[in-house]
């Protein structure tokens, strides 16, 4: 599927994210010329009766938002492009198109969401300036929703020593809240403005909560600091739990309200976030580490990278089955393999390995 027809998916109304799944094994198993490739026999296989008329709509829709893209300069990622963050696309529902301001490479790095109120105390501020600064000097790319508080706080902290990605609810060119356009353009220098929403799209209560399963969906954790019973990074906790993505709080308070949401997942289970250190444990130890220089041996003791063979393609799936692990750790091992430059992704969701390398 080319990319306007990606983008003319994600303009159709009721398609279910969760399907892109089956449309990529769908679209990777046919030639250029296979009828999967095509917008219409893909939903005619996956069983959606869509009108010709909507889908000349999407297409026309999608036709008007690359051009408004590329007179602002925002790039558009398809799912099927090898620089779609492969975290991202391991999930139940990613969506069908990125549109980013910034560095693509920054999706496909070790990464970690803080997130917390919007109504934050000068502590949470401080805590979530502190850790941000703290993963981000150890080459961690610290993910959060530009929002006031405790979002604000970790990228700001992460810009003093490193790197952030910000996931929006809104496009990209329009940076909500508006006083923090600012902190936008300096998150663009190195990192990334990211969104699912075409261009023209302004903010609206609905796509916070939608655009949270995003911020889980980039990372290998999700830390939270000080959230209420009703705040809405438990919604991002919830998504990062149903994704196999490790869940961790910063403990506050017990007077008051404010860390209600936050203490109930610590009773769930969440494990306490005292320092940088104890988020670098849980996510793997394999933080700025230097690329393993291994023998043939090595191949043999990697269950994963023993599954691939040069010229062999295999997605998510496929790596699972075949190695017997659990897709999380499979997904943690392909990020640091992709690091390491022994296994790259390909169109399709796809991974390969990469010739002379162990």
């Amino acid at each position: 599927m080319d990319l306007r027809d990606a983008v003319a998916l994600a303009a159709l109304k009721g398609f279910p994210g969760r399907l892109l799944h089956e449309a990529r094994r769908l679209a990777a198993g046919g030639g250029e010329t296979a009828p999967c490739r095509l917008l219409e026999g893909l939903l005619h296989r996956l069983g959606l009766a869509t009108p010709a008329s909507a889908i000349a709509a999407a297409r026309r829709s999608a036709d008007r938002s690359m051009a408004q893209a590329a007179g602002l300069g925002i790039q558009v990622i398809g799912w099927t492009d090898p620089r779609f963050p492969t975290c991202l696309a391991a999930i139940s529902d990613p969506p069908p198109v990125l549109w980013l301001r910034g560095r693509p490479g920054a999706l496909e790095t070790v990464s970690v969401a803080i997130v917390g109120s919007r109504a934050a105390s000068p502590y949470a501020r401080e805590v979530a300036a502190w850790l941000g600064s703290e993963l981000a000097g150890r080459g961690v790319t610290v993910v959060s929703g530009l929002a006031r508080g405790v979002d604000s706080a970790a990228h700001r902290g992460a810009l003093t020593t490193g790197r952030t990605v910000a996931v929006l609810g809104s496009s990209v060119e329009i940076v909500y809240p508006p006083e923090h356009v600012e902190l936008a353009e300096a998150v663009i220098h190195d990192g990334a403005l990211v969104s699912e929403f075409p261009p023209g799209t302004e903010p609206r209560p609905g796509h916070f909560p939608q655009r949270n399963r995003i911020i889980s969906g980039l990372v290998q954790a999700v830390v939270v600091v000080e959230a209420s019973a009703r705040s809405g990074s438990l919604i991002t906790a919830r998504c990062a739990l149903d994704q196999g993505r490790e869940v961790m709080v910063v403990p506050g308070s017990v007077f008051g309200a404010r860390n209600r949401g936050s203490h109930a997942l610590l009773k769930d289970g969440a494990k306490v976030v005292e320092h940088a250190d104890d988020i670098l444990e849980e996510i793997g130890g394999w933080v700025q580490r230097e690329p393993e220089r291994a023998g043939a041996s090595a191949v043999s003791r990697d269950p994963l990278l023993a599954c691939l063979t040069v010229g062999d393609a295999c997605d998510l799936d496929d790596l699972t089955e075949r190695s017997g692990l659990d897709s999380a750790t499979v997904l943690t091992r392909l990020i640091d393999l992709e690091l390491q430059g022994v296994v790259r992704r390909i169109e399709g969701g796809r991974f390969v390995r990469v010739a002379g390398k162990w």
